[in-house]
This record gives C-alpha cells, structure tokens and sequence, in this order.
C-alpha cells in the first residue's frame, strides 16, 4: 500500500481526494503511493498502448479485462493476478479484486507480496481490521520491508488509529529514507487531523524528491487548495497531467472547497 498515497483517482476525481491510501492501499501507502504500485510491466500482455497510470476509465476496463483473460488462463501466475487486482481496484471493482487476491493467496498461502496485495484488495473493500492482521502476517522481523509498515500506517489511518500510522511511516522513512509515497502518506495523515501546515511540509517534501508521481503533487494540490491558495493549488493540480485529466481535478478540486463542511466530506470518502 505506497505506498504511495493513499488517494486514489475514481474517474473525474482529483487524485489526492477520492480516497486514503498508501501507499500504501494506497497500499504503497493513500500510499502513494499510486494505485499501480503492484502493476508489473512484464506480465502485462503486450498491445497496451500506454501506461494505466494515463488510461481514462474506458481504457483501464479494457487493460482489465485483458490481464483478466491472461490470468484465467493460468491462475497460478501470481504477477498476473496481482495485476488483475490492482486494475479491478483502479475501475472500482473492490469486492472482485479481493476476491481475487484470496484466490492468490490460497495458491502463495506464505508469499510475502501476495499476502501484502491481499491485505490491501481488504482495505479498499473496507475489511480494515482484517486488511492489517493481514499485513502484519506478511511482515517478517529479519526482513523489514518499508512498503508493508506504510500499508500498516495507511489502514491505521483508516480506522482513526493517526498517532499509531505515523509511527509506521516513520518507521518505513527509516527503511527507505525520503521515499516520496510515505512522505506523501504521511502529509496525508495529517490532514485528517486538520492539521494542514504540517501537512504540506511533509507533501512538500514528498513533491521535492526525484521519484514523485503526479498522485503526490495532486496530494499537494488538495492540502493548498484547503488552506484557501486557490490559484497556487490548480497550477499544482495541473501540472505533469493532460488537459483533460488537469480539468477534471481542477473541478473536482474546486467542488471539494465548496463543499460545507469540507472536512466532513473529506473524510466521507476514506
């Protein structure tokens, strides 16, 4: 869950404002954390015609479907499956990815990072407390692995756990220092406390790395946007984005600051 940063875009919907993870479900972490943090490009089917990460929702049906057929054909291919998982999450099919992942992990019943998908496939279908016993069965002591204690940080944020999940992303920035999806995860944290400056501090530092995807900058975006910056949040909303993509945040941004109270309806989308 990068982790990577837990909010996640839902068609027209900002980046940063749909939903919490991670990185993690995030989870790199609303990681960051991106929605694709388990998309392996070499189990892809070839024919793709671009990144998932610049599909409208038309295309990343159809790339579905496409890794769907692959993995029917041979559902012992865990790439395959953690693929399919992560494009059903992507287009809105939680119930579908989980049920999938559960196929996985019965076929890799001890594999670290299907235990890890499958416990964010749980997160997204809302099953928190189940998503972190999870997680934490894939940890291993003699391994830390940055990526799980910000899914671990992400779900604890989820279930109003905020002072535990901020130990665990800083436990991950001691695995992986300065990793942009927990940076953003944790900045992240703190707006749903209400505590915004610290908040952009960390979303700021997050932007600032050489790995920052566009899900971080919209992260940004959102935590300026709710101070009142209105014009510095759109030129943050649209950079590195197409036009089309760009105007839908920016609408989506703009909705979420009319909305009263705004916090309550940024937290209805957790």
């Amino acid at each position: 869950m990068t982790t990577s940063t837990i909010f996640r875009v839902r068609s027209s919907r900002l980046l940063a404002g749909a939903c919490l993870f991670a990185a993690a479900l995030s989870l790199q972490s609303c990681t960051t954390s991106s929605s694709t943090d388990n998309i392996k490009t070499g189990s892809i089917p070839t024919g793709l015609s671009k990144p998932v990460t610049e599909m409208n929702a038309t295309e990343l049906s159809a790339a579905a479907n496409r890794i769907g057929d692959a993995y029917a054909k041979n559902p012992n291919d865990k790439n395959a499956g953690l693929n399919y998982a992560n494009l059903l999450r992507m287009t809105g099919k939680n119930d579908q990815a989980l049920a999938v992942m559960q196929q996985v992990v019965i076929r890799h019943p001890n594999d670290t990072e299907a235990l890890a998908a499958y416990g964010k496939a749980q997160a997204a279908a809302g099953q928190l407390d189940a998503a972190l016993e999870t997680i934490s069965r894939a940890e291993r002591p003699d391994l830390p692995d940055w990526r799980l204690k910000s899914a671990q940080g992400a779900i604890l944020d989820q279930l109003g756990r905020s002072t535990e999940a901020r130990m665990r992303y800083r436990e991950a920035l001691d695995l992986k220092p300065n990793d942009p999806s927990v940076l953003s995860n944790l900045g992240m944290s703190y707006v749903l406390t209400k505590d915004l400056k610290s908040a952009e501090t960390y979303l700021r530092q997050a932007a600032a790395q050489p790995g920052a995807d566009s899900s971080v900058r919209q992260n940004l975006a959102l935590v300026v946007g709710l101070q009142g910056r209105y014009p510095e949040a759109e030129k943050i909303a649209r950079q590195e984005l197409s036009p089309t993509q760009a105007d839908a945040n920016v609408k989506y941004l703009r909705s979420m600051m009319s909305q009263q109270p705004t916090w309550a309806a940024l937290k209805s989308q957790g």
